[in-house]
């Protein structure tokens, strides 16, 4: 028999160290996926308005690595180093962001009538962390799954 009042104390550490943002995408579920897994497209939409990224290893396999510059809007590097953690094929990505702060984003992609429904959830070590970090990861979150739309209706393969 579980013991409920540890299960919802452990959710709500949980929900407390956790950002989720969610979409539904114009997009098949295969062109999401890419979207992702094609290292070329991710570099050329992934983080905030206004910045671009240089990617310098890209490994997609469990256990591979992300090395990406992100380029900010006023010139400043941010080197960042994510880890695969676990890649279920048009279902799900779990990455370790290696750089501070540390975190787990996990992306999860649902195939809805020809279009992808995509779950970003971003999970810190601390409720601190997370406290601190809120203001900027929560537009920031908005601002990647809008650039992530932005890609999908070019087309991801051009």
């Amino acid at each position: 028999m579980t013991d409920r009042p540890a299960d919802v104390a452990m959710l709500q550490d949980i929900y407390a160290r956790e950002l989720v943002a969610a979409r539904m995408l114009d997009a098949p579920l295969a062109a999401v996926w890419r979207a992702w897994s094609d290292p070329a497209i991710l570099t050329r939409w992934w983080g905030p308005r206004g910045f671009t990224n240089t990617t310098e290893a890209f490994a997609f396999t469990p256990g591979g690595e992300w090395r990406v510059t992100m380029h900010g809007p006023d010139g400043t590097d941010y080197p960042n180093v994510f880890t695969f953690r676990l890649i279920e094929e048009a279902r799900l990505i779990a990455i370790d962001h290696d750089s501070a702060p540390a975190f787990t984003l996990t992306a999860i992609f649902d195939a809805v009538d020809g279009r992808t429904k995509i779950t970003f959830r971003q999970l810190f070590g601390t409720r601190e962390v997370c406290e601190q970090v809120k203001a900027i990861c929560i537009p920031a979150n908005e601002d990647n799954l809008d650039r992530l739309a932005a890609a999908l209706a070019q087309g991801p393969w051009r």
